[in-house]
């Protein structure tokens, strides 16, 4: 059995700077999404550096960062992480509730987790979305029914 790699899950580690971070593991079944990420805040400006620093192991350089703009606050076109510039760019027919992370010709993309929800509530999200098996589409994954606190 493959394990699921965990980059500091809550339950992982209390830090509050550490990014709450599910992916699935290299050559897990192709799903609909990659992971799930649990930022802390709204702010994407903010919260990119952590995510990035958190996948560098699994991709590199990170060129550009899509979104929907509902979910987050009002961000720059551009922030610098890890030493380089990262394009953010926001998309109003973007899946809400995702966040693609693409390095090249390499694509992530991620539930994101409100901010807001309540740890268990988003640590079976974590879960579910990191899955090796999960071949869930966003929508499923983001029913009210299992993101609401």
């Amino acid at each position: 059995m493959t394990s699921v790699p965990t980059i500091a899950t809550p339950s992982d580690s209390p830090a509050t700077d550490s990014p709450r971070l599910r992916l699935r593991p290299p050559g897990a079944i192709t799903g609909h999404v990659d992971g799930a990420w649990w930022p802390r805040s709204r702010d994407l400006a903010a919260e990119v550096p952590g995510l990035l620093d958190a996948i560098a192991s699994q991709m590199q350089p990170v060129g550009r960062i899509s979104y929907n703009a509902a979910d987050w606050d009002p961000a720059p076109r551009r922030v610098v992480a890890g030493g380089h510039s990262v394009r953010l760019g926001w998309y109003r027919l973007m899946p809400t509730g995702t966040v693609d992370v693409i390095s090249g010709l390499r694509r992530l993309t991620l539930i994101v987790v409100p901010a807001g929800t309540a740890p268990d509530v988003a640590d079976a999200l974590l879960a579910r979305a990191g899955d090796p098996r999960n071949v869930e589409d966003v929508a499923t994954l983001l029913e009210p029914s299992v993101v609401s606190a």
